[in-house]
């Protein structure tokens, strides 16, 4: 896909007649869905349904498509089934078919291919570098290999977190792991939000099966992004979302960012990365990671014309299921938190807030506003201001 939007334009309409144009009017439409969220509603703290009481929000309100699924609004512009896939693929990482997506969504579109993909150079890290100098200048404190083993309460209030078996007190907590995990394993019964049971009835988006590796080798007709888009996405998204087991016919994305970023990868050689969107809770093995990985690879040189490339992996390490579980306490092995659903929407999230506990608040992709990084970092950013205001 061209990262020139004109030029992107050209493929629609070469694909399809008709289509440029109404790539247009799609981002139209998505870059207003994108503007009225980022500027009205992303920064929520979604206490009550009274934060959304004002005129503007009623009248926007209106024009978003909240319900009308995505499946049904794409087919609306595009009739093609390499369009069709090419608009939809980005959902089904919000937790849902895209037949059970809002439109509102589309606004994911538009800031994907409209306002384009950025990437910092010498890797994501660079972006978690840069905030913790920031933090530091700031005067945070980081304590790193610190287990978090309890979170202390007294009349009402978290005075304290018991860190490696030393109990260390604070004016306000803010649990940035896995939500599910810090009710359950680190409050009391009676001074949680929710029950075992209200986690099992909630849809997730979905876990990934990641592979990581370095190729002794440059390889041709390969770009940093590409979408492996021969299978059928409905049938992918079904197994997913209805089955839950392993796709039988799965498709995938490849990131190589060393063809844009020269710090990543040795000379004459690539840094790859495979990623496989899956299930959250089914059974993880060696044999099934191995299994899929022996399929991407093959689909990997047919596409770029590379050979052996099985010969030339100089580093390779899998990610799946269990160590979304063991690293970070993931719910069910989840990568990308609760589904964006119309029932898991705003206040119907897992709250900001404790209920019971007045300065106890949450953050990350289980509450507002919803999974992804940027998502994920406005919901630290509203916890603050939260707790500030506490």
């Amino acid at each position: 896909i061209p990262q020139d939007y004109e030029a992107m334009k050209t493929l629609f309409e070469q694909t399809e007649k008709g289509a440029g144009t109404r790539l247009d009017d799609f981002m139209k439409d998505a870059k207003f869905k994108y503007e009225v969220g980022m500027k009205d509603y992303v920064t929520k703290p979604c206490n009550s349904w009274f934060e959304f009481v004002s005129l503007k929000i009623l009248k926007s309100a209106f024009s978003l498509d909240l319900l009308t699924d995505f499946h049904h609004f794409v087919r609306k512009y595009f009739t093609n089934p390499k369009l069709i896939t090419l608009m939809e693929f980005p959902v089904i990482f919000l937790g849902a078919a895209p037949k059970d997506i809002p439109a509102l969504y589309s606004l994911m579109n538009y800031g994907g291919y409209r306002l384009g993909t950025w990437y910092p150079i010498g890797g994501f890290i660079k972006i978690i570098e840069s905030m913790h100098q920031i933090a530091v200048e700031q005067g945070v404190n980081f304590q790193t290999d610190a287990n978090v083993e309890q979170i202390t309460i007294n009349n009402k209030k978290a005075n304290a977190l018991v860190v490696n078996g030393k109990k260390i007190e604070f004016d306000s907590v803010i649990a940035s792991s896995d939500y599910e995990h810090t009710e359950r394993q680190l409050l009391p019964e009676a001074y949680r939000n929710y029950s075992e049971d209200y986690w099992k009835k909630k849809t997730f988006a979905p876990s990934c099966l990641i592979f990581y590796l370095g190729i002794k080798e440059k390889i041709p007709n390969l770009k940093h992004h590409t979408l492996f888009f021969e299978n059928d996405l409905d049938l992918h998204t079904t197994e997913i979302y209805e089955d839950k087991k392993w796709p039988s016919k799965p498709l995938f994305y490849v990131c190589c960012p060393s063809k844009t970023d020269q710090n990543v990868a040795p000379e004459n050689c690539e840094n790859v990365f495979l990623l496989m969107p899956i299930a959250t809770g089914i059974q993880d093995s060696d044999q099934q990671r191995e299994k899929y990985f022996l399929e991407m690879i093959a689909r990997l040189e047919k596409h770029t014309g590379a050979s052996d490339l099985l010969l030339k992996i100089e580093y390779k390490r899998s990610y799946c299921i269990d160590d979304f579980k063991s690293d970070y306490n993931a719910y069910a092995g989840n990568a990308y938190g609760l589904a964006n659903t119309l029932s898991q929407t705003a206040v119907l999230k897992p709250s900001l807030r404790n209920k019971k506990v007045k300065n106890l608040f949450y953050t990350g992709q289980l509450t507002v506003p919803g999974p992804g990084v940027p998502p994920s970092i406005i919901s630290g950013k509203i916890a603050a201001l939260e707790a500030h205001k506490n």
